[in-house]
């Protein structure tokens, strides 16, 4: 039996339907939003109790049909997921991962595949709320619904699900996904916005969110599966007390110890492998459920320090930001470099100034469309310590250079200010806290050191979170423990005038508002520190742009002469790149950038192409070339294909006999437009003598005065 809810969210109404489409799965739904469609599915495996973690995958598609499209390609079929399928695979797992009882250890998969996509609602909010949906209707263990909205501010006006055009009008770009109570993930960027409006969009998305939790639980009781049981582990106490004898004294004065991220580790496993090696034979085949205690005490000597103390591992209270070194331009080819290191974080950032051609084309479902502004992030295995594979961009590292690249995206000036195409490359060398937040410092510091001319700098600090029951502690600039023994990570990033981009992944079944807006100020603290020791290093950007960045020079020609420019099978465009040593790109409304390393013959090549390409203009002096000799005058090319007549009358000043006395064809000569009538250009010669004799004789005045 088919069943069906709906509701209006927005401008449109979102239509949830389950029973009839992929039956087999536990749970699965077509979600439609105007005329997008979406199909979601939840299944779950084998138990694998040998995992200390929970196999979740979640694989976000979108197929090309979806938009009446054919794949490009050699194999014309979609291949491996794009950056945009990866980021929106993440915003649906992020918000539901925390809602699977702690105990669940069975392999699942949540599927999503976009079937029709009307251009305007993006599909990726879309397929969250059909996750949870799927999920609420299927035999999982799922906690409670979620429902996940965009938010745009359009003239001060929030807007839920905005259009992609309207996105492109908003100062304000929320993703917010939420359980009926509570906000469980924020990502997004904006035009430096403050907290207080930060909270109000927030506040807004909720709103909308219940909503589509709503007909979600309605769904549910309609047809709902019975919920498979999840069994608790039953611990022996004698276990338990073996464990505190052992290793309770010993991991407090680990964890009040102020230690290095390695020299903790090495103690912690040290003590790991003491105490299993000693309770071996007493509990066989109980090493991996000992280690699983062993970190369980770790992590509540951590959070019972910070909560009665206030202290945290490395010994400092919970505003306190770790000390922070700046580096400029320290790689002398590349076009700008920054070292940012705070803690044991530290990011290698170098800025590449493109041309025209460098360009990033974007097709998927969208109409395509070009990138100017790319930041890449890259996470090597020996940044923690590790030996690990070289191979393809991994999802962290695509949703942590997104992430980066949005925050800074804004800050950006515009093409017809500065027009070249900017990468930004981070290299996080080693890490301990948020390198995510770390590229962005650094980011920002390798612009203005590659003399980019940025609104503004931007810094970005990880916020954590250590609650229980009522008591909760935010921690500014978390470390990596923190963030994996802690309850939130909460990245905030942005100018000394606002927010430019937000991230918000909590680990428990939700926080209150008080708890959201007091970590967004501590947050604001920390991020106008930071950008005080940022301002120290570099303040504004430099004069000049990098010797050996390439000069661009734009101009632009009228439509009708690109075809000039371009010439037969291109070659009168390639002949002025092979002779100036330049690249030039045409774009369809005329305008033409030019670009080299010799700034003089990118300004030559940059002349000639307005020569090439220009108007006739009357009054104007032109060369002209001498194409043919009639009795009545001559016809002299004054512009590429452009002839005009210059009639014998209009050669000289005194009267000529024949035009072959004084011209000869093939001859360079300075010719004057006097006018145009029914496309037929008039020339004169004359004219320029006159004005040359002219001159001349007050020329001889003044100088005998």
């Amino acid at each position: 039996m088919v069943y069906t809810k709906e509701v209006q969210i927005g401008k449109q109404k979102l239509i949830i339907e389950t029973g009839k489409l992929a039956k087999q799965a536990n749970g699965a739904v077509m979600a439609r939003y105007g005329d997008t469609m979406i199909l979601v599915t939840a299944v779950a495996g084998q138990l694998r109790e040998e995992v200390d973690f929970f196999p979740l995958s979640v694989e976000y598609r979108e197929k090309s049909l979806a938009a009446g499209k054919i794949p490009g390609g050699f194999f014309k079929r979609e291949g491996k997921p794009t950056d945009k399928e990866v980021l929106s695979s993440r915003l649906i797992d992020r918000p539901i991962r925390p809602l699977f009882p702690n105990e669940y250890r069975n392999e699942t998969q949540v599927a999503a595949f976009v079937y029709s996509f009307d251009n305007e609602n993006d599909p990726d909010v879309i397929a969250a709320c059909a996750a949870s949906a799927a999920l609420a209707v299927s035999d999982i263990p799922f906690l409670e619904s979620i429902g996940e909205v965009r938010v745009g501010r359009i003239n001060g006006q929030f807007v839920i699900n905005p259009s992609f055009l309207e996105i492109e009008e908003s100062d304000i770009e929320l993703v917010v996904a939420g359980t009926d109570s509570s906000i469980m993930m924020v990502e997004g960027e904006a035009k430096e916005v403050s907290e207080e409006d930060m909270i109000e969009a927030l506040k807004f998305a909720h709103a909308e969110i219940k909503k589509i939790i709503r007909i979600q639980n309605e769904l549910r009781e309609l047809c709902g599966k019975t919920k498979m049981e999840v069994t608790k582990k039953v611990i022996d106490e004698n276990l338990l007390n073996d464990l505190n004898a052992l290793a309770l004294e010993k991991f407090k004065s680990i964890v009040a110890s102020v230690l290095a991220k390695e020299d903790r580790s090495a103690q912690n496993k040290a003590l790991t492998d003491e105490v299993t090696a000693t309770l071996s034979e007493k509990y066989p085949e109980q090493e991996e459920l000992i280690k699983e205690l062993l970190h369980d005490m770790e992590k509540d000597l951590m959070r019972k320090r910070i909560l009665e103390k206030g202290l945290r591992l490395d010994g400092r209270d919970t505003k306190q930001i770790r000390p922070i070194s700046i580096e400029l331009g320290i790689l002398p080819r590349p076009h700008g470099t920054a070292l940012f290191t705070r803690g044991e974080t530290q990011s290698l950032t170098a800025l590449t100034l493109g041309s025209k051609g460098d360009e990033q084309i974007i097709d998927g479902l969208q109409t395509e469309y070009k990138k100017r502004f790319l930041l890449h992030y890259n996470f090597p295995p020996f940044s923690v310590g590790e030996v690990g594979r070289f191979g393809g961009v991994g999802r962290r590292e695509i949703g942590h250079g997104n992430l980066a690249e949005r925050s800074l995206k804004n800050i950006i000036p515009s093409e017809d200010k500065f027009p070249y195409i900017i990468r930004i490359n981070s290299d996080i060398l080693e890490s301990n806290g948020s390198s995510s937040m770390a590229t962005v410092c650094a980011g920002s510091l390798a612009l203005m050191d590659g003399g980019v001319p940025i609104k503004t700098a931007i810094a970005g600090i990880a916020m954590g979170l250590v609650k229980e029951g009522d008591q909760y502690a935010i921690l500014s600039d978390i470390l990596g423990n923190e963030d994996h023994l802690g309850d939130m990570d909460f990245k905030v990033a942005g100018s000394e005038n606002g927010i430019t981009g937000l991230q918000m992944d909590i680990k428990i079944q939700g926080i209150s508002y008080e708890i959201i807006e007091k970590a967004l100020q501590q947050a604001k603290e920390g991020r106008l520190h930071i950008l005080k020791i940022m301002n120290e290093a570099i303040s504004e950007p430099r004069q000049n742009i990098s010797s050996f960045a390439p000069r661009i020079f734009t101009t632009k020609i009228p439509t009708d002469k690109i075809g000039t420019l371009i010439g037969p099978g291109g070659k009168v465009v390639q002949k002025i790149q092979k002779d100036f040593c330049v690249d030039i790109n045409i774009e369809e409304d005329g305008t033409v950038s030019i670009s080299g390393q010799d700034s003089k013959l990118a300004k030559e090549a940059k002349e000639y192409i307005k020569w090439l390409t220009a108007e006739p203009e009357i009054g104007k002096t032109y060369n002209g070339k001498v194409i043919s000799i009639k009795e009545f005058g001559a016809f002299v090319e004054f512009l590429p294909g452009t002839q005009g007549l210059l009639h014998i009358s209009q050669i000289d000043t005194k009267k000529i006999a024949k035009v072959s006395d004084v011209l000869k064809e093939g001859e360079t000569i300075k010719v004057k437009l006097l006018s145009v009538e029914g496309g037929k250009f008039s020339l004169s010669r004359k004219a320029l003598l006159k004005e040359k004799d002219t001159t001349e004789e007050n020329n001889g005045e003044n100088n005998s005065l």
